[in-house]
């Protein structure tokens, strides 16, 4: 394997701010969210996919891929979920052993609700303060990122 590459010191700098920023940016998607719909991070995540899916209606295990969750996580946040209302869960009628979540009434009123003000706060802390040539370039580096990432998984 060899000796380890280590980061010089502008390498290090730059690595320090994105974990910053990742944090922070979270955070901030967090707070707002709970104080303007009640609904955490987690509920967000799932409720996006699902309300983009066809019904409102997904295989268990392809929305845990979606958000990039382990099968443990996604039970225990969609059982939460479930308790206020905002999913069900189904029985898979394709395989026996699989299970379906779909979103309810109430948990389409609940991502409705809470996305235009999650979008301005998206807008707000990432986009705002970049040009417009920032953005593209963050969106080829980040796609190059992305690439590099998706090879490590095969």
């Amino acid at each position: 394997m060899g000796e380890p590459r280590w980061l010089d010191e502008r390498e290090a700098q730059v690595w320090k701010m994105y974990r910053d920023l990742r944090r922070d940016l979270q955070s901030a998607q967090d707070r707002q969210l709970l104080r303007d719909s009640g609904l955490s991070g987690a509920d967000y995540a799932l409720l996006v996919p699902l309300s983009e899916a066809p019904d409102g209606l997904m295989r268990s295990r392809d929305l845990g891929l979606e958000v990039g969750w382990e099968r443990s996580r996604l039970s225990h946040q969609v059982i939460r979920m479930e308790k206020r209302g905002l999913v069900t869960r189904e029985a898979c009628a394709d395989d026996a052993r699989g299970a379906m979540v779909r979103l309810t009434t109430a948990g389409r009123a609940a991502i409705e609700g809470a996305a235009p003000q999650h979008v301005e706060t998206v807008r707000r802390c990432f986009f705002d303060p970049l040009t417009s040539q920032e953005v593209d370039t963050l969106g080829i580096l980040m796609g190059k990122m992305l690439d590099t990432l998706s090879h490590e998984r095969d």
